[in-house]
């Protein structure tokens, strides 16, 4: 069997987690949390990282700091995972949905502006695939119109956009605001994890108020102030030691993990540039992005011959999958969605197919998807 995911484990996250037991140090905010912080911040440009419990907590948290009131509207692709809406339907806001690109799943930046009214808040582009959404057009129209960004960047850790001005720049450093995924099925991971970062700097005391729950504890450790209460709204959104010396291991091994991945990706394409009997479309990448080789999918010619494919592989032990099924058609959200028709999304939930993607994947084990594939199943 050729799993879809499977976990990579450099050896030293057992040790990583014994040490941080073994300090008395577990709770959160100890030095692997600070350890894990300090590198994306030096390595990336963001100007404050806070480690999370998932990237839904980062999501919910950008909201907060955004003030997203009842009666506020945020524009967020459909073709994404419920959290990145969830997050602000959770503050009261109205979702407002945004159709994906033709030639790639991200949100279509040209009909942003169209979607934007007097009662918009924040825009929330995806980066799907950890391939970057124009950020120059999405700046702009944040600038024009006053409105926050906050980049989903779940699946964008170690992508890069390259802007009009020919400065190189991490996803996930762009925006007001910005949240990273380590979830078991990312390319680095720590079981369930996230990263909440800040580029605004107005939001920095506010953020790590709001990651400890609402009060100026991490103040009081630092020595700033001589006691701490609570200030603020918040939650429980601070990891544990534990989650966070997982994740050092990781970081630690971040570019090892990323060139193996790459290969991987490499590999996928060039074999599937190949001509085929079956007629799928490749994974896009803009000459602004980079790719981080989060994932490898193709698009089906419908739904029919998505079906058929996935159910090819499982029955040569292959195990493919689908990926998001539009949120504006979400039995949650259908009802209070405008009734715009958004048909790229609904084409990428009807026809994208996602193949194995993990560090341990053989060139043999890629070879025979490929084999697998390239025989003719129906249109």
């Amino acid at each position: 069997m050729i799993p879809f995911n499977k976990p990579y484990l450099t050896g030293k996250e057992t040790i990583y987690i014994e040490d941080a037991v073994k300090s008395g140090k577990i709770s959160g905010n100890g030095k692997y949390t600070k350890k894990c912080q300090e590198y994306f911040e030096s390595n990336y440009g963001f100007k404050k990282c806070l480690l999370t419990t998932s990237c839904t907590d980062a999501l919910e948290m950008a909201a907060i700091l955004c003030n997203v009131e009842p009666g506020d509207e945020v524009i967020v692709p459909s073709y994404t995972f419920v959290s990145t809406a969830l997050a602000f339907v959770r503050q009261g806001a109205k979702i407002v949905f945004a159709d994906s690109r033709k030639d790639h799943p991200g949100i279509d930046e040209d009909i942003i502006e169209t979607l934007i009214t007097s009662k918009t808040k924040a825009i929330v582009p995806v980066h799907y695939a950890g391939v970057a959404c124009d950020m120059d057009k999405i700046m702009s129209l944040a600038d024009k119109y006053n409105l926050f960004v906050v980049e989903d960047a779940a699946q964008a850790i170690d992508s890069f956009y390259t802007g009009a001005d020919g400065v190189k720049r991490a996803l996930g450093s762009i925006g007001h605001l910005s949240a990273f995924s380590f979830h078991e099925t990312k390319n680095i991971i720590s079981g369930e994890g996230g990263m909440l970062c800040i580029n605004d700097e107005r939001f920095s005391k506010r953020a790590e108020i709001i990651w400890e729950k609402g009060t100026n504890r991490a103040e009081f450790f630092r020595g700033e102030v001589n006691k701490y209460g609570w200030v603020d709204t918040g939650s429980s959104f601070l990891p544990s030691e534990v989650t966070a010396a997982f994740l050092w291991a990781q970081i630690e091994n971040l570019q090892f993990i990323q060139a193996k991945r790459k290969a991987i990706w490499e590999k996928y394409y060039k074999l599937f540039s190949q001509p085929t009997e079956n007629d799928f479309s490749l994974p896009f990448i803009p000459d602004y992005a980079s790719n981080n080789a989060h994932m490898f999918y193709l698009v089906c010619e419908n739904l029919q011959q998505r079906t058929e494919l996935i159910n090819k592989l499982k029955d040569n032990d292959i195990l493919a999958v689908f990926h998001y099924l539009s949120l504006h058609k979400s039995e949650f959200y259908q009802a209070k969605h405008d009734g715009r028709e958004l048909p790229e999304c609904d084409r990428y939930s009807d026809c994208l197919v996602r193949l194995p993607m993990f560090f341990e994947l053989t060139d043999e084990e890629i070879q025979m998807v490929w084999e697998v594939i390239r025989t003719p199943v129906s249109k």
